[in-house]
């Protein structure tokens, strides 16, 4: 599913009696997608100035029948999610948290899509002149090997299953750090500031739909084996021993040794080597 069926860019801001209106620029947001190929036809953007989640807000539409390319944008998220059920820390000013709706083909595989979507903003990402940038399986991006942006896909269901198979993908790219960010958090993240980039979110939204816009394109043609090359080049652990730590599982060290066509982690451990699936894992550096 490529064109989406010709989305106009709107706005539907919701402002909450304490906060401010939503601080990104529509028309901004417009013209920049229409200097990456004429792309602003291709999305229908809405900015919450504040929600509860933007994947749940668009999953709700997405099950509802809304098209491929619906884009919604919080500037302040109540109980934003990271994977694994973790609370996603969203404050104004200090991240750009976004959710996108993209529809394939019913007979897609999505196998490794959460690295490919990776791969879309580390793109992005660099084409800004920002340097240093890795990835980390399955689904966060670094900058000097601190987590800069993460990455949550959920498929949504529902009655429309002629629209094609719903992936609701949730991005929050860090543009400063919150001065109260416990320091547990603080040691491991990154934001676009400390890189010395300013650039206005509305930019910068536009240019990661740009490259999400061809990515998952390619994606629906020829799934993640198109994109595993690109995506290795930037494997923060490549050849680096790790651990991985599951809920119910006990740790499992060994050494990164890539990953496969489908996405899966490659581990060489004590007893030969493992193909890891799950995403509900952690992934830590081992000194």
């Amino acid at each position: 599913m490529d064109d989406n069926g010709g989305l106009s860019i709107s706005a539907r801001p919701v402002n909450h009696p304490s906060f401010p209106a939503a601080a990104l620029d529509i028309p901004a947001i417009a013209a920049a997608l229409d200097a990456c190929g004429g792309l602003a036809r291709r999305f229908d953007v809405d900015v919450l100035t504040e929600c509860d989640s933007s994947n749940a807000q668009l999953m709700a539409r997405a099950e509802a029948g809304a098209p491929s390319g619906t884009v919604i944008v919080a500037e302040r998220q109540t109980a934003g999610r990271g994977r694994r059920g973790r609370a996603w820390i969203s404050a104004p000013g200090a991240s750009l948290t976004f959710s996108l709706l993209w529809r394939f083909p019913p007979d897609t595989r999505l196998d490794g899509l959460s690295l490919a979507v990776g791969v879309a903003l580390a793109r992005a990402l660099e084409k800004l002149g920002i340097a240093g940038i890795g990835l980390k399986w399955p689904n966060d991006v670094l900058l000097h090997e601190r987590k800069l942006a993460g990455i949550l896909i959920e498929l949504a269901t529902g009655p429309r299953a002629e629209r094609g198979l719903a992936a609701v993908i949730g991005i929050g790219v860090n543009l400063r750090l919150p001065a109260d960010l416990p320091d547990d958090i603080r040691s491991q993240a990154t934001a676009l500031d400390d890189a010395g980039v300013t650039l206005p979110p509305s930019a910068l939204l536009a240019n990661l739909l740009a490259e999400l816009h061809d990515q998952l394109q390619q994606f629906g043609r020829a799934g993640f084996a198109a994109t595993r090359m690109e995506w290795l080049r930037r494997h923060a652990h490549e050849g680096h021993p790790v651990r991985l730590l599951a809920d119910f599982a006990a740790p499992l060290d060994g050494i990164c040794r890539g990953v496969a066509e489908d996405g899966a982690l490659l581990l060489e451990t004590a007893d030969g080597m493992q193909r890891i699936i799950s995403g509900e894992i952690s992934l830590r550096p081992r000194g």
